[in-house]
This record gives C-alpha cells, structure tokens and sequence, in this order.
C-alpha cells in the first residue's frame, strides 16, 4: 500500500466514523492503534503510563472526530492529541510534588526487532537527558516521520520553533552519546 492509498483509506474510515458507522471507528482503532501505543511507549514512564496515554488518546478522539474537517489529516491529527494528552500528564507532573513525568523507556516500538541493544541504550540515555519538547520532536521527526510542518501543527509552535528544537536536541544528544560511545561507534 502507498502512502497515498492509507490516506485515502484513513479518510473513508473517518467520513463513515462521521457519519456514525461504529465498525469504521472499530476498523480506524485496528489500523492506528499500534503506531498510536507506540510512540506513546516511547514518550512515557512506563507500560501503564503509555497506555493510559494511548487510551486517553482515543478517548478525545471519540469526542472530536465529527469535528474534524479534514479527513485526510487524521494521522496528523491523531498524533497532535496525543501530543496534547502527553502535554497534560507533564503539566501534573509539575503540579504534583511526585515525579510521574514522561521519560523515554526504549527508542524501538514494542513489535520492531529494533537497533543493536548497546546503540539502543545509549541513544535512549541521550534522549531521556533530553527535554521534554526536544525529545518529543526527534521522536516525532526521526521515528514517526512527520515532516516539520506537521510537527508544527501538531504541537501549535512555528515551523523555525521546530526546526530550532531538532537542531537544539540533536547538539545536546551528541554530546550525550559521544562521551558514552565506544571508540569504532563515535567514528
């Protein structure tokens, strides 16, 4: 399948969503619902955490999809709640004195073999050195694949904010990992 036609398929299952056909909100939860839990590992504490994201996920999407008005957005769209939701659990970490923030736990998506485990522990400390908003945007760029423009519309910040954020993070991540890298893999 191209990337064209899941586009096209993910605007039917929101147009029948809309017109309240509960099998297509079914068949749209199938088609998303591992990418979704996926990055929602990669951006929280734990197992549980990422699936209440995830779930909290849904649950907005359940009340909004008939508002949506771009069908053919919905990955975007879907991503941008859940960028709020993660958004909305950092804001009660800070609120609350015990630390139940996001970290990442492990840079490979559950059912991906994933990388070599020793460039994957070091890439994860460097990431959970990171902010927040700076790993949420190399998650979002390197390993979910949404263009800056996306990524700006997902988290309501300018396209130069974004790009200013990856190139930020991706300083401080090689300054992280370098020192902790063995001879032949900081060549």
């Amino acid at each position: 399948m191209t990337p064209d036609d899941d586009t096209r398929a993910d605007t039917l299952l929101v147009l029948r969503c809309q017109l309240g056909e509960r099998g297509a909100f079914d068949a749209l939860v199938t088609r998303w619902a591992a990418p979704l839990l996926g990055h929602a590992t990669r951006l929280a504490v734990d197992g549980h955490a990422a699936h209440d994201l995830a779930q909290e996920t849904w649950l907005r999407v359940v009340r909004g999809i008939a508002g949506l008005r771009d069908a053919a957005g919905f990955r975007g769209w879907l991503f941008g709640i859940a960028h709020r939701v993660a958004m909305d659990q950092l804001r009660l970490r800070y609120a609350t004195p015990e630390d139940t923030g996001l970290v990442l736990e492990d840079i490979a998506p559950p059912d991906d073999e994933g990388p070599d485990p020793d460039v994957a522990r070091l890439v994860a400390a460097g990431l959970d050195a990171l902010s927040f908003v700076e790993r949420e945007v190399v998650v979002l760029f390197h390993l979910e694949a949404f263009t800056l423009a996306e990524i700006a519309g997902m988290t309501g910040v300018p396209v130069g904010t974004v790009k200013s954020r990856l190139f930020r993070a991706r300083t401080l991540l090689r300054l992280h990992v370098a020192p902790l890298a063995p001879e032949e893999m900081s060549r």
